[in-house]
């Protein structure tokens, strides 16, 4: 499966904004966006006029970079969200928070979707008491989420549980802190996203 394997800090400067790509790093003073505010290249710091095209082309890359998802894939999310009822901008981020991965980020279980994306892979979680090892399942109302007890031994998940312990979880999930789980109660609504996004300009894009 194609994915990107370069610096996650140079998506963040080409967007001009923190996507938060690397976790606590970008509310430090390391964070690339911060110390280098200029899209990488070396005519970056030149001013360009951005044209309608390019708005919306940036709109839709920072949502597929800030969720992790390739090109294809969000397309086929575009085409899910646009066939359901209601406002297709919001049907389609409603989608994206419901990736696995997403949710054992919002869960607090990991400091970056990248690093959660990570330990879905390696079969860490279950869904519904059963093995999950795919970042892409789209979770439903009524779905529970939880670390395996087998995993929780290892010293990198006990410092995640113990993070897990300061976070507050958006409305649509219920965490269960000493259980270490998450039961999806309400599908992601728009003000239950945290992250600045015109989701019109890319539903605009694909709409051409």
């Amino acid at each position: 499966m194609a994915r990107y394997t370069g610096p996650s800090c140079k998506l963040c400067r080409r967007e001009g904004k923190k996507l938060y790509l690397k976790g606590d790093r970008c509310l430090t003073d390391k964070c690339a966006v911060s110390r280098r505010a200029t899209v990488p290249g070396q005519h970056g710091a030149g001013r360009k006029t951005v044209k309608e095209y390019g708005m919306q082309l940036r709109e839709k890359q920072t949502a597929r970079r800030y969720y992790g998802v390739q090109e294809k894939q969000f397309k086929k999310y575009y085409v899910a969200a646009d066939k359901k009822e209601g406002i297709s901008g919001e049907n389609l981020l409603s989608i994206l928070e419901t990736r696995f991965d997403n949710v054992v980020y919002r869960m607090g279980m990991a400091s970056s979707r990248k690093e959660a994306r990570q330990l879905v892979r390696h079969g860490h979680f279950t869904l519904n008491g059963k093995k999950a090892d795919i970042p892409s399942i789209l979770v439903r109302v009524g779905d529970v989420i939880a670390l395996k007890e087998k995993s929780r031994a290892s010293e990198k998940m006990k410092g995640l549980m113990e993070a897990m312990a300061d976070i507050t979880a958006p409305k649509w999930l219920e965490l269960d802190k000493e259980a270490v789980s998450a039961k999806v109660v309400a599908v992601p609504a728009r003000d239950d996203i945290d992250f600045e996004f015109n989701e019109q300009l890319i539903i605009e894009l694909y709409s051409k």
